[in-house]
């Protein structure tokens, strides 16, 4: 089915039904990431912990539509990926990988779950220690955590991508930090992770998307990346690529039997969502899935690099466009932070000290509110007390 059939036929968030898809699966995906954080300690193995996210979003979206007559489609929507330091994307190592986690490393935790093809994501920086995260590592937390902030306030019906792009540029340069180039938030539609209305975290002359309006119904999966290094992230290795995606719209006829073998099982079993090479037969799959990606059968997430010394943060959250405002359905309360910057940029501080919701005043800035609505109070001011909101989980 091409993607203007499926545009054609789809179900939004003027159906309840699909509201509660919607939230249904950022529950799981929420809980997930509670899971995975609290198996970040030094010396766990990152596979394992990979798996175990996988594993319980596999296991809770199992459990759900049992009864129901039509088969629904549900699990994971993109694979638990747990990115150290300077890694800042992707890594999602194979079973045969040893890289453990270790005291002070700075995870970037990244999953999403889907049920009946509506996908909630969410990323989350956490630190492997006890107590306060501090100096760099707080600032560059801070520098991504209110950037995603200022980004819920922003991607609301009749503001448009650009407004999102330099409003975070503006946050991160506040806390002498960079939004890492070439990371794009995506519009989210049912069975489609990478929907054609984007942001783009930095405009530059290389990378261009269309001008966009945000529409009241729609779903936006905000993905912001801030960096202490140049935020010009690098590719070092393809052969650390672990996370794919069929491109539905490529075909051609594969030489090898190794490749034809598993991309007939790709077929069969993820059609369209990503997924990782961990859950095909390892020696196979090396062989057969480079031929694959060199004929754009697969579009490869590749693990990409800041400079050694580097500490990248990581947070990504999904927010439904409701008729009453904004409704952030994925997040996790941060660690206390003790950056080394304050927010003193009145234009700054009067996007944090926007509400969140349309029809009630201020809406945005009540603590207390729906389960989902947590991690959106009291973020104006000081922009770090936006570190100590519970998420909704």
């Amino acid at each position: 089915m091409s993607d203007d059939e499926r545009e054609e036929k789809e179900l939004d968030l003027s159906s309840s039904e699909v509201v509660t898809k919607y939230k249904s699966a950022a529950e799981i995906v929420n809980k997930a990431l509670q899971l995975v954080v609290k198996e970040c300690k030094p010396k766990a193995k990152i596979v394992d912990i990979c798996e175990k996210g996988d594993a319980f979003i596999r296991e809770q979206t199992g459990n759900m539509y049992k009864n129901s007559k039509k088969k629904i489609e549900r699990g994971v929507a993109f694979p638990t990926c747990l990115s150290v330091n300077n890694t800042v994307c992707h890594f999602s190592p194979l079973a045969s990988d040893t890289s453990e986690l270790e005291e002070g490393d700075m995870v970037k935790i990244d999953m999403g779950c889907h049920i009946d093809g509506f996908i909630a994501v969410v990323a989350h920086t956490h630190v492997v220690q006890s107590g306060p995260i501090t100096g760099k590592q707080a600032d560059v937390v801070a520098a991504a955590n209110t950037a995603a902030e200022v980004a819920l306030r922003l991607v609301r019906p009749g503001k448009k991508n650009k407004d999102v792009s330099d409003a975070i540029q503006k946050v991160a340069a506040a806390y002498d930090c960079k939004i890492v180039e070439g990371v794009l938030s995506h519009q989210l539609k049912q069975f489609v992770i990478d929907g054609n209305k984007v942001i783009l975290s930095v405009s530059n002359p290389d990378t261009r998307v269309d001008d966009a309006e945000f529409e009241e119904n729609e779903v936006y999966a905000v993905d912001i990346v801030a960096s202490t290094g140049e935020g010009k992230p690098k590719l070092l290795d393809e052969k650390q690529t672990t996370i794919y995606k069929r491109a539905v719209d490529k075909n051609y006829h594969l030489k090898m039997k190794a490749s034809r073998f598993i991309f007939s099982e790709i077929n069969q079993r993820f059609p369209i969502l990503p997924f990782t090479a961990r859950a095909l037969e390892e020696k196979r799959a090396r062989l057969g899935l480079v031929e694959c990606v060199n004929h754009d059968l697969l579009q490869p997430y590749p693990v990409l690099y800041e400079k050694p010394g580097d500490y990248v943060a990581h947070i990504k959250f999904t927010v439904l466009l409701m008729p009453n405002g904004s409704d952030r359905i994925t997040s996790h309360p941060l660690q206390e932070l003790q950056p080394t910057k304050t927010i003193d940029d009145p234009e700054i501080k009067a996007w944090l000290a926007l509400g969140t919701k349309t029809k009630k005043k201020g809406g945005g800035k009540k603590k207390k509110g729906k389960k989902g609505d947590k991690a959106e109070g009291g973020a104006e001011g000081e922009a770090m007390d936006a570190s100590t909101n519970g998420g909704a989980s």
